[in-house]
């Protein structure tokens, strides 16, 4: 397969097959890792190894393209997207979750971002949903250690060679102790490695609206991952984004929690992820 196209990182759990791509609109190349009870291979249920088949298919177009499906016995949205960044081998890859419509053409949208900005290490793009029926930001720019905050992971698309030594921290995510915070940590550490991150505001694909795998409200366990997550992304300035946090989203969280507990929680979090950061 040539090494010039995009992948797409497919993060998923319990699929039959690979065939899942095509209800996403995924007609690209696509690495698809499916977390499930078993493998299919005996070596993968006797040791939960992985199990990795590479699959030349017809997409939705009619077109040839190949998913490199893998199925885990790993738990965690984290490890997962390590898995599938570890089995890319395209030179542009993005992020994607199991409900995520991609848009027609969405492949030259992000290929096209790239020609464009070509010392640009990560793109990120607009995803609509109903919490965001707008771009985060209007206008193409670079983004910083404020703006990254507004992202998610499915907007994620990169350089693959360009971040060959940056991975997700499996502590957060879905299906981890801490249950969100990977993508903002993440992006923290390409800024701290000097990447250039660039937001391009043009839409890409669509979220559907389904009941979230992670979100239980705005609890105390949500807190204190918000608060750990802040504390994984800077040592120095993480009480600044707690009493900001705590602050501008008051109207959001405030009919389940108060703001001194809100803080509270949070500074648990910090204390808690403190505590066993170099373990």
């Amino acid at each position: 397969m040539s090494t010039t196209h995009l992948q797409v990182l497919l993060s998923a759990m319990n699929l039959k097959d690979e065939s899942y791509v095509d209800s996403l609109n995924i007609t690209s190349d696509a690495v698809v890792v499916n977390q499930c009870k078993d493998s299919k291979g005996p070596e993968g249920r006797a040791s939960g190894m992985l199990s990795v088949e590479r699959i030349r298919r017809q997409n939705l177009l009619g077109e040839k393209h190949e998913v490199t499906y893998i199925e885990s016995l790993e738990k965690g949205l984290s490890r997962s997207r390590n898995m599938a960044m570890d089995q890319a081998v395209s030179d542009i890859c993005i992020f994607c979750d199991n409900d995520v419509e991609y848009v027609p053409l969405y492949d030259s949208i992000i290929q096209k971002a790239f020609e464009k900005y070509q010392d640009a290490d990560v793109i990120v793009f607009y995803i609509k949903r109903k919490e965001k029926p707008v771009p985060n930001f209007p206008r193409e720019k670079r983004m910083g250690y404020l703006s990254v905050l507004k992202i998610f992971s499915p907007e994620i698309a990169f350089r693959r060679k360009s971040l060959a030594e940056i991975r997700f921290d499996p502590r957060f995510g879905a299906g981890a102790k801490y249950c969100m915070g990977e993508e903002n940590i993440f992006l923290y550490e390409c800024l701290k490695k000097h990447k250039k991150i660039i937001y391009v505001p043009v839409q890409i694909a669509s979220l559907r609206e389904e009941p979230s795998t992670w979100f239980k409200g705005y609890d105390k366990q949500f807190f204190i991952s918000r608060g750990a997550g802040y504390a994984a992304m800077t040592k120095s300035f993480s009480f600044l984004l707690i009493l900001q946090f705590a602050l501008r989203k008051q109207k959001l969280y405030g009919g389940d929690m108060k703001l001194f507990d809100a803080v509270r929680y949070m500074f648990m979090g910090k204390k808690e992820f403190d505590r066993e950061r170099y373990r």
